[in-house]
């Protein structure tokens, strides 16, 4: 195992051993702080298989995460009132079953991210970011305008979802799903890194031109790897509704898809566990800080900036030295 692989297992051995410890000292805050951690990091992984694999820099993918916790809120809600969905040619039941709202907000995500990607991967560089950053405030503001999922003042779910054999309000019990999740993702994402579309797509990164001579499209290529992020990002979505037990049109916003990408960028672009890495960062931070002033994006500003200047590889690059992303 090489010194990046290291890294990795201790970051795993940190998710694992921290809520323990939280549970076995009875601080439910801690648990839930770390499960913000994973969810954050789900969606960063989401980001990095566009941005990372692809080279794809997507400032909307908080319409992919937003997506999600509105295909949560949404249903529960319904199922919350007992009131059939009517929006459509059929009814359709609300649910509280995590499994069903899973599937429906990586479903929705999937073809939300297949439209934009479908629009937004004709053009390249600033336009391509400025485009996917257009289609993210569109769906902000549409959500600000949706009185019946209460609008700019978001929706609230009384009950946390539920998930067969668990119960998940239970911090430890939801962290637990979290973190499976989280792992499978993971496994899925080293794997696609390197399968043949994987390594196609890295190649179309650094120069589509031969791509296209041994007879490989990247726009497909792209728009696959655009689809597979907005669906993961979803996820991440679906999650963090149902861990605050609340939706908002701020899930759309552009500050959220900065969020992510900071994510990406302080852990390592590329990395298999940079998301996770920067995740991590950003929640402590956050909390170390954010008691001590209301200005502590500042010191956030700060290390992105150092990173950026002095650690391109992120922290995970900082500390593994060069070596191939995704070990």
């Amino acid at each position: 195992m090489n010194r990046e692989g290291m890294l990795n297992a201790a970051v795993l051995l940190g998710l694992i051993s921290v809520p323990l410890w939280a549970w076995a000292a009875d601080e439910p805050f801690i648990i839930t702080l770390t499960t913000k951690a994973a969810v954050l990091a789900l969606a960063g992984v989401g980001l990095n298989i566009a941005l990372g694999l692809g080279g794809l820099v997507s400032l909307g993918h908080a319409a992919f995460f937003g997506i999600g916790g509105y295909a949560m809120g949404i249903l529960a809600s319904h199922a919350q009132t007992f009131d059939p969905i009517m929006e459509a040619p059929f009814l359709i039941e609300g649910t509280k079953s995590m499994p069903v709202i899973w599937l429906v907000a990586v479903i929705a995500s999937g073809l939300a991210a297949l439209a934009i990607g479908a629009l937004s991967l004709r053009t390249s560089g600033v336009y391509f970011i400025m485009i996917t950053l257009a289609f993210g405030q569109m769906l902000y503001f549409f959500a600000i305008s949706w009185p019946a999922y209460g609008g700019e003042d978001g929706l609230s779910i009384y009950v946390r979802n539920g998930f067969p054999g668990l119960n998940t309000l239970d911090p430890i019990q939801f962290y637990g799903i979290v973190f499976a999740i989280l792992l499978a993702v993971l496994f899925l994402t080293a794997r696609l890194a390197r399968s043949p579309f994987g390594l196609a797509l890295n190649a179309a990164r650094q120069s589509a031109v031969r791509v296209e001579t041994v007879g490989l499209s990247p726009y497909r290529l792209r728009l696959m790897a655009f689809v597979i992020s907005g669906m993961i990002t979803g996820l991440a979505g679906a999650l963090f509704a149902d861990l605050n037990r609340f939706v908002s049109p701020t899930m759309f916003s552009w500050q959220t898809s900065g969020e992510i990408m900071i994510f990406v960028i302080l852990g390592g672009v590329a990395r298999l566990f940079g998301p996770v890495v920067g995740a991590v960062l950003f929640i402590l931070l956050e909390h170390l800080l954010g008691g001590l002033s209301d200005f502590w994006h500042i010191y956030l500003g700060l290390l992105l900036l150092l990173i950026v200047l002095f650690a391109r590889g992120g922290v995970i690059g900082l500390l593994a030295g060069r070596g191939v992303a995704h070990d």
